[in-house]
C-alpha cells in the first residue's frame, strides 16, 4: 500500500506537467508557419470537390453510388494518405524538436525540472491534435462535398444508408495515420540534423509498398493503414498480391509502434546525444 501511495504523486505531476506542455504546444502551433502549410494542404480537395458542384460535368460521370465510393475509396489511398497526410506530418512533427534546436530555444524546457517523457508526449499530442483536427476537416467535407452530386444522393446512402460507416471508418484511418506518422516524424527529427533526408527515404519506401512482398509490406505504416479502410482499392497490375491484415492486428499494431516510436525518443532526449 505505501509503494502505490508513493507512486501517486509521481503520477499527478506527470499528469500536471504533460497538461502544461500540451497547451504550449497547442498555442505554439496553431501560430506557426507549419499549420499554415498543413491547412493549405489540406484545402486542396475541399476546393476539388466544390469546384465539381459548381462547374458542368458530363452527364454520365459518377452518377450512382458504387462509382463515387470507388472514386473516393482510390483518392483517400493515394492522395490523402500517400501525399497530404503524409507531408503534413512532416511539416507538423518535424520541427517539433528541430525547429526548437535550430531556434535555439529547446534549452528552456531542458533547464526545467520536467519528465522527458511529458516533453515527448506533450508535443506529440499537441501536433496530433491539429493534424487530426486538420486533415479531419478536409476527409469529411471532401466525402460529403463528393456525395453532393447527384441530388439526393447525399442523403440516400450518406446520412440514411452505409456511407455514414465508410466516412467514420475514413475519419479513424485519418487520425491513425497522423499518429503513426506523427510519432516516426518526431522521432526522426531527434536523430538527424537535416531529418528531410530520412523523410524522403520513408516516403520512397511507402510509396513502393504495392511492389514488396507481403513480409517486407509489413514494415511500413501506410501498409496497415490501407488495411483500415473500409473500400479495398486495386494495386495495379505489376503490384504483389497481399492479404490486407486484419483489423485486430492491424489497429492495435499502429498503436503500439506508435508507443514504441515515443519511447525511443523519451530515451534519446534523456540521453542529451540529439544531433544539434
Amino acid at each position: 500500500m505505501k509503494s502505490i501511495a508513493a507512486l501517486a504523486p509521481a503520477r499527478t505531476m506527470l499528469g500536471h506537467q504533460l497538461a502544461g506542455i500540451f497547451q504550449i504546444e497547442v498555442a505554439r502551433t496553431l501560430r506557426g508557419g507549419r499549420t499554415l502549410f498543413a491547412c493549405l494542404l489540406a484545402a486542396l480537395p475541399i476546393t476539388l470537390f466544390a469546384a465539381r458542384l459548381v462547374l458542368p460535368a458530363h452527364p454520365h460521370f459518377l452518377q450512382n453510388a458504387g462509382e463515387i465510393t470507388g472514386l473516393f475509396a482510390i483518392l483517400f489511398q493515394t492522395f490523402f494518405l500517400r501525399l497530404l497526410i503524409f507531408f503534413g506530418c512532416v511539416a507538423l512533427f518535424m520541427g517539433s524538436f528541430r525547429g526548437e534546436i535550430a531556434e535555439k530555444t529547446l534549452h528552456y524546457y531542458l533547464l526545467c525540472p520536467i519528465r522527458r517523457e511529458a516533453l515527448v508526449a506533450g508535443k506529440f499530442l499537441s501536433g496530433t491534435v491539429a493534424a487530426t483536427a486538420i486533415f479531419g476537416s478536409s476527409v469529411g467535407l471532401s466525402y460529403l462535398l463528393i456525395f453532393a452530386s447527384p441530388p439526393g444522393l447525399l442523403e440516400s446512402y450518406v446520412l440514411n444508408g452505409p456511407g455514414k460507416w465508410h466516412l467514420l471508418a475514413y475519419l479513424l484511418v485519418t487520425a491513425m495515420a497522423c499518429a503513426g506518422y506523427g510519432a516516426l516524424f518526431l522521432t526522426l527529427g531527434l536523430f538527424f540534423r537535416n531529418p528531410i533526408i530520412p523523410a524522403a527515404v520513408v516516403l520512397g519506401w511507402e510509396s513502393i509498398n504495392f511492389l514488396l512482398p507481403s513480409f517486407l509490406k509489413k514494415i511500413s505504416i501506410v501498409y496497415y493503414l490501407d488495411s483500415l479502410c473500409p473500400v479495398p482499392i486495386s494495386q495495379g497490375p505489376i503490384a504483389i498480391l497481399s492479404e490486407p491484415a486484419p483489423f485486430w492486428i492491424a489497429a492495435p499494431g499502429l498503436l503500439a509502434v506508435t508507443v514504441v516510436l515515443l519511447l525511443i525518443a523519451s530515451l534519446r532526449l534523456r540521453s542529451g546525444r540529439v544531433e544539434l
